[in-house]
């Protein structure tokens, strides 16, 4: 094996895949910055029913940690980048994307990047715009950094995102997946987020044309609002507001996510 190859293998990112017997369509699930692959568990059996489907972890989670490269510096047109990769490799040529947080941002940079990828979007707990709470939650946050210990700063702001008792069981399992991330790797996400408001304005700039769906819980206080706003303008998205359930809807509500993702999937296979 020569050099390049070899280089190559260490930028792979690590999938899993799961092959119907026979429908050929895809599901592509891209996790948010913190977590891996694993918190798609309530997903697995109801997709992999009626799906092909390709779990994956982002540069610097989960099992892709080891073969991260040693760039300094991430940015969201790398890590999706990343995943077209991973997509050629796997000889994916469409598929419907489902993500959740900071996930949405991804895909929605790999649809600009590939849109001929892009079947449908499916988006749980979304970020597609800061307000100014959220804004100076990060802003706060980044000042934070420097004296708070990364899981101390990782759990304050999973507090502050989800905060309602309710939300505890989301809570935890970001918090047990972001301890899991080695500290050069969080240095490395957690600057993205200095760039997060121009990424979230050229990404939704123009109205989408793909099909899009927008799975929010009526407690994510943050994030929610901007979602209203931005489908309120774009005829080719969808919003469904989950009651009773915080950020991270495809856990806190994984029946009710997993019915409305699976159905809104039927509407668009080929």
């Amino acid at each position: 094996m020569n050099d390049g190859c070899f280089f190559l293998l260490l930028l792979m990112l690590y999938s899993k895949s799961f092959i119907h017997r026979e429908n050929t369509e895809w599901v592509v699930f891209v996790h948010g910055a913190g977590g891996s692959s694993s918190i798609w568990h309530k997903q697995l059996k109801d997709f992999c029913e009626k799906h092909n489907v390709l779990l994956l972890d982002l540069r610097g989670h989960g099992k892709s940690q080891k073969t991260t490269s040693e760039s300094k510096y991430y940015s969201f047109d790398l890590i999706a980048k990343d995943v077209i990769d991973l997509l050629d490799q796997k000889d994916i040529g469409k598929a419907h994307f489902v993500g959740v947080s900071l996930g949405s941002i991804v895909i929605k940079v790999l649809r600009a990047q590939r849109p001929d990828l892009v079947k449908s979007m499916i988006f749980a707990g979304a970020v597609t715009k800061l307000n100014i709470r959220s804004r100076l939650i990060l802003r706060a946050g980044r000042i934070l950094y420097s004296i708070l210990p990364q899981m101390s700063l990782y759990k304050l702001m999973a507090r502050i995102m989800m905060p309602r008792a309710n939300h505890k069981a989301s809570r935890d399992l970001f918090i047990n997946e972001a301890k899991k991330v080695v500290d050069k790797e969080f240095q490395r996400w957690f600057k993205l987020t200095e760039r997060l408001t121009a990424y979230l304005t050229r990404i939704n700039a123009a109205p989408e044309t793909i099909p899009t769906l927008y799975v929010m819980g009526e407690q994510d206080h943050m994030f929610l609002n901007p979602v209203r706003i931005l489908v309120d303008q774009d005829h080719a998205s969808e919003l469904q507001v989950v009651p009773s359930c915080g950020h991270v809807v495809n856990f806190e509500q994984a029946e009710t996510f997993n019915s409305l993702a699976l159905q809104f999937i039927s509407r668009h296979c080929a």
